[in-house]
């Protein structure tokens, strides 16, 4: 199951696509301005949190950069490649029988075209441990930017 975060109107197009296909919408926790901006929006810091589809009691927030100024109050900037992601348990986890070695479970649009964040689980077995990789995935350059969290799989207890 896809996650997505529709933010600006320039990405609604794609979002109705993907809500189409069952994604469902990540909830934004509130941004922090970085620089005001004289005409448009200010140019901010976002914070989404969305649940891991597939394992319960698993959340991710994510921080991301956010494009101010007239293109960006309208969805047409590019939001730069800046974020940060922060990954953990909030409940006793099930695995389920069939667990993917990788499965993405969040993406984001971040420019009109081509560039998204997307989160991928994997599955590290010898550790115990699932790993949330961000990635930002645009298609004319490669080196992506990229933040890692992870979350052992352990006991929960009082």
């Amino acid at each position: 199951m896809l996650k997505i975060s529709l933010k600006r109107g320039g990405r609604l197009c794609c979002g109705l696509l993907l809500m189409l296909a069952g994604a469902a919408q990540a909830d934004e926790v509130g941004c922090v301005t970085t620089a005001w901006k004289l005409i448009g929006a200010n140019h901010k810091v976002c914070v989404d949190v969305f649940e891991d589809p597939k394992i319960p009691n698993v959340i991710c927030h994510i921080s991301q950069a956010r494009t101010g100024g007239i293109s960006g109050g309208l969805g047409l900037a590019e939001d730069p490649s800046q974020f940060s992601l922060a990954c953990r348990q909030i409940g006793p986890i099930n695995l389920p029988a069939k667990l993917a070695e990788e499965e993405t479970v969040f993406s984001e649009s971040t420019s009109l075209l081509f560039k998204s964040t997307n989160i991928t689980r994997l599955w590290d077995a010898k550790h115990n441990t699932l790993v949330y990789l961000a990635i930002s995935r645009k298609v004319i350059e490669g080196a992506p930017a990229n933040s890692v969290s992870t979350v052992p799989v352990m006991p929960w207890g009082r």
